[in-house]
């Protein structure tokens, strides 16, 4: 009996991107799901069928409807506030992607590990851009030395892509936190928009001033990498709308993000935002030792529309999984199981990557 992929919020933003391509390799094998069923057949009918509709609400979990013991994968597009789910299709034998960004969530679901051995299962966390793309970066770079010493992610979003609303009221949200990240091995608090840091995004996009922000994968990889410093830091391809939210917080401004009726009408205004391209871009610069020499590497990662980028990275881990079956069982994060060349390879038509290595 053929198994089957089911992505759960199939038919919002990023899920639509992931139905559609995994829909062109598996047609009629991919299920867009979600609590909206007459969304579901609208989406599916505007792919032609290659997707098919599917009425499912995580927070009952399973029914008993026959078409769920043909399940072979789910793909998550939706934040959860639980683990119940996950454990369900774990202890099914169901693989499972997750593209939350969440680090609280992420680490629950890390203790999911030997569920998810028990039930033969195997779950891909950070998958999308951040975390994502971001930990293969840092793994790249790091590869190209002995010991990895430090890592500083920049994250550079245009701000006339557009971004899911749950893409939006989570960086909204973030804009006020309070956070920890790894310095020298220990646990260091900083706060959004601090410690800015000034970045080269290449001859194309320039050079830009990126500020702390909470991304998970600079705590993920502290502990997947071994590396003892990690930061992540996020700008705009506006420049004056980067320094405008520098100024803001630095005035207190972010404060406002607590007044309930104030927050519906920030992520609004967000989502309004069509300032700027469609583009997105990461830098990482690495310093270590190699033959032992001081060394430092950059790898610069460019491309269009950032949601895209997240469901690429979707799909292809989401096809590794249900292609095959030498995967290892249990809880991961991408870069624990793959390399960035096998998801950007040359000439691939998602984004440019371009990597140097220097000796100091």
């Amino acid at each position: 009996m053929d198994k089957y992929i089911v992505v759960v919020g199939g038919y919002g933003h990023v899920g639509q991107d992931v139905c559609r391509e995994l829909g062109e390799r598996y047609p009629g094998r991919v299920y867009a799901a979600g609590r909206n069923l007459a969304r579901a057949e609208q989406f599916s009918r505007e792919t032609g069928g290659k997707v098919k509709p599917m009425q499912i609400d995580i927070k009952k979990g399973f029914g008993d409807d026959e078409r769920f013991h043909q399940i072979g994968m789910v793909t998550m597009c939706l934040d959860q506030t639980d683990t119940a789910f996950i454990r369900s299709c774990l202890e099914r034998g169901i693989h499972y992607v997750d593209v939350t960004a969440n680090l609280d969530f992420l680490e629950q679901v890390e203790q999911l590990h030997e569920v998810a051995a028990s039930g033969q299962a195997t779950a891909v966390l950070s998958v999308g851009l951040a975390p994502g793309l971001t930990n293969l970066m840092a793994h790249h770079a790091a590869l190209q030395m002995d010991r990895a010493d430090t890592v500083d992610i920049s994250i550079m979003l245009g701000l006339g892509d557009r971004h899911g609303k749950a893409a939006i009221e989570w960086t909204v949200d973030s804009l006020s936190s309070r956070f920890d990240i790894v310095e020298h091995g220990r646990l260091k608090p900083v706060t959004s928009f601090s410690g800015g840091r000034t970045v080269s995004f290449g001859p194309s996009l320039g050079r830009k001033t990126a500020y702390r922000f909470p991304f998970p994968d600079q705590r993920i990889v502290v502990r997947t990498l071994g590396i003892p410093t990690v930061s992540t830091r996020l700008c705009f391809d506006s420049a004056i709308v980067t320094r405008l939210l520098a100024w803001f917080k630095s005035a207190g401004g972010f404060r406002l993000l607590s007044h309930r009726a104030l927050r519906p009408l920030i992520v609004k205004g967000f989502g309004l935002i069509r300032y700027g391209q469609p583009v997105f871009a990461v830098k990482v610069d690495a310093k270590g030792v190699k033959n032992g020499k001081q060394v430092s590497v950059e790898c610069l990662l460019q491309g269009a529309r950032e949601a895209a980028a997240t469901a690429q990275t979707a799909v292809f881990v989401a096809d590794k999984l249900f292609q095959s079956g030498d995967l290892p069982h249990g809880v991961y994060h991408i870069e624990q199981l793959f390399r960035l060349e096998q998801l950007l390879p040359p000439g691939n038509r998602y984004a440019t990557l371009d990597v140097q290595v220097s000796y100091s």
